[in-house]
């Protein structure tokens, strides 16, 4: 029993000395003195293997290996945020919040944007139980085992903290241990990091966590979510965090007007490069929780927040030559291919020219001097011209009319910016383009085949739609450049595995044209099957939720090909899912049956989220906001006095928490 004594005592000495350096920027003891301890520690432990446990200090330096990082459902949505540019974009933001809200004061919080990877993390009963990649918001991949080596994040909990949360924040890589690790590689003659957003983000996916542990990686939290948690601002949530144990950013104000948010940003769009790391804007929220439950959320993103992006750096380059690439659906992107200049931490070589009108508005030339810039893209793109360095003897651009891929004449449709090449079935970035649509993680996500394989199976004859894929055999890939025994296996098992995919990612899979993740979410749930989508009228298509006319016309357009008709049965044919899932439903009245209802206030015997599950159970749906359409709004206390009042004027009916539950009842 003293050994066990011994070894829970050093391994809270041990916390608590982690959490001075990596939390609080404090250490109290030297390094050497740490290893020691940590030595000490780990020789009591390989001594007494009964006393392992897993959040010891002396598991930090990782070991585990993940081959296959587990996809998991986010417990909430990670949203992505919507971007500002100027004071212009930010008070017309404050407008449409103070209309939702009403004539009531509104505080906000403003904290800085750091450039990272974003994590969601889990904790039960104050201990890490998983940590997941924001992915594609919906899901994304387990990653715990490498987080655990980070050392500002916290294993367990102190202080007086919720029973279960999720907590989000960014992995960052600090300026100078990424200029460290450089360094270190340019000494062995490797090849240097491209920046410190991408290598942090690339460490979260490595199979072997010691090499993650070896990485001076660092996790600034900044967003707890959960039920019942008892915070009622975002400011008191950040204090909180804190005293959890998490190293959350101490660079933060409570802003009591939009005039105050100015100052914070024009303040750190000045001295932001002082900062350890890389940080593009600042991110402004509704500081009250409430206000934001009432605020709610886009299909994007909260309307509670807003991201300031600072004004991109610019650079000035040589414009090579102009290239022109064609997408799935036929659009031409022209291209620049530029003199290489450094720009924003990385080496820069293109950029978007965007279409023919951006050509012609820039009058872009070939040889000219160009401004770029990224300005929260990506892809850089090409912004102005040094019009006094243009050589006297420049020509001026003149848009391709043939596709450079088939030399099929191109097109433009009245009202779009693009022009199109028509060979939809004949051009090879097409049919190669709507393959590795078609593959992709958000559709049918097949392992082992990736875009250099979707080319080769191509340009060998063996694809030219995404059906032929399952037709693929052995001892017709293993002969294809780099393909070895294992990778052919690797491939025929994700193109197999892919025949579980459900319907809407398939629908999405299929690459209609303005049919996207959400849009092909709505048709799977509408129509149920694809037979009936594709039976659908355009009058019938367009009335369904979220669904206009450009979609529909693409959707009528897709079905109206005996090609893609051909292709449809093929994949029935082979076991692919065409009809939607149904979900064990949770239905126990159809009392709300063709009824809408907007949730809004605070409630005493259900939460917000409870009353919006009874609504559904009970055959109604949920409305994010108070239209004509709405039968019922369900108020409680605090409810917006503009909801109240749009209601009002409407005539729609106000039902209290009571009223609600003995109408359900």
């Amino acid at each position: 029993m003293e050994v066990k004594t011994q070894i829970e005592a050093l391994r809270k000495e041990l916390n608590q000395h982690n959490y001075n350096y990596y939390v609080l920027d404090n250490p109290t003891i030297s390094d050497f003195e740490f290893d020691q301890k940590l030595a000490e520690l780990g020789k009591l432990e390989a001594a007494h293997p009964e006393f392992f446990d897993i959040d010891s200090p002396t598991q930090r330096v990782g070991g585990a290996v993940t081959k296959n990082f587990e996809t998991v459902v986010h417990s909430h949505r990670m949203y992505s945020l919507d971007n500002s540019y100027s004071k212009e974009d930010l008070m017309e933001w404050e407008q449409r919040v103070q209309k939702m809200l009403g004539d009531v004061p509104i505080q906000y919080t403003c904290e800085l944007k750091y450039d990272g990877a974003s994590i969601s993390i889990t904790y039960e009963n104050g201990v890490l139980k998983r940590a997941v990649t924001r992915g594609d918001g919906i899901q994304g991949d387990d990653v715990t085992s490498n987080i655990r080596t980070i050392k500002s994040v916290p294993i367990r909990l102190k202080g007086d903290y919720p029973e279960l949360f999720d907590i989000r924040g960014e992995i960052v890589l600090p300026l100078a241990g990424f200029e460290k690790m450089n360094q270190e590689l340019i000494e062995i003659g490797e090849a240097p990091y491209s920046n410190p957003r991408n290598t942090a983000s690339g460490s979260l996916k490595l199979q072997d966590s010691a090499e993650v542990a070896k990485r001076p990686l660092e996790c600034l939290l900044y967003y707890v979510i959960g039920s019942d948690l008892g915070i009622e601002t975002q400011y008191e949530s950040l204090d909180k965090a804190r005293d959890w144990g998490f190293k959350v950013p101490t660079i933060s104000k409570l802003a009591k007007n939009m005039e105050e948010v100015l100052e914070f940003i024009s303040y750190w769009d000045e001295h932001r490069h002082t900062l350890p790391y890389e940080t593009d804007g600042v991110v402004i929220k509704v500081n009250s929780i409430h206000y934001q439950e009432e605020l709610g959320y886009t299909a994007k993103a909260p309307r509670w927040a807003i991201a300031y992006k600072f004004k991109a750096e610019q650079v000035e380059t040589v414009l090579n030559s102009i290239s022109y690439q064609v997408g799935r659906t036929g659009a031409i992107t022209p291209v620049a291919n530029l003199e290489p200049v450094q720009l924003a931490g990385t080496i820069v070589k293109r950029a978007s020219l965007h279409n023919a009108d951006q050509i012609a508005k820039l009058d872009i030339r070939v040889n000219d001097s160009v401004y770029v810039e990224k300005g929260g893209e990506i892809i850089p793109k090409i912004v102005g011209v040094n019009l006094e360095a243009r050589p006297a003897d420049s020509e001026r651009t003149i848009y391709i009319k043939e596709c450079p891929e088939c030399g099929t004449k191109l097109k433009r449709n009245e009202g779009e910016a693009q022009h199109y090449c028509s060979n939809v079935y004949g051009c090879p970035p097409q049919i190669a383009g709507r393959v590795q649509h078609y593959i992709s993680r958000k559709a049918m996500d097949i392992d082992g085949l990736g875009e250099e394989t979707v080319m080769l199976l191509y340009k060998s004859g063996l694809i030219e739609n995404y059906a032929d894929l399952y037709e693929l055999k052995k001892e017709d890939i293993l002969p294809l450049d780099r393909m070895a025994e294992k990778s052919a296996d690797n491939l025929l098992k994700g193109i197999e595995a892919s025949k579980a995919i459900p319907f809407e990612r398939v629908l999405y899979g299929l690459g209609i044209r303005y049919v996207g993740e959400t849009v092909a979410k709505k048709l799977a749930n509408h129509y149920k099957n694809i037979d009936a989508l594709a039976e659908a009228p355009l009058m019938e298509l367009i009335m369904v939720d979220e669904i206009g006319e450009r979609i529909a016309q693409s959707v009528i357009d897709f079905f109206s090909s005996s090609i893609n008709k051909e292709i449809i049965s093929r994949l029935k044919n082979y076991g692919v899912q065409f009809v939607l899932e149904e979900k064990e439903s949770t239905v126990v009245s159809n009392v709300l049956e063709g009824k809408t209802l907007v949730v809004s206030g605070v409630f005493s015997k259900m939460s917000r989220d409870e009353i919006k599950q009874a609504i559904e159970d009970h055959g109604g749906k949920n409305g994010s906001s108070i239209t004509s359409k709405t039968s019922y709004v369900v108020a409680g206390d605090k409810m917006g006095p503009s909801k109240l009042e749009k209601a009002n004027k409407l005539g729609v009916v106000i039902l209290s928490e009571d009223d609600f539950l003995a109408l359900i009842q």
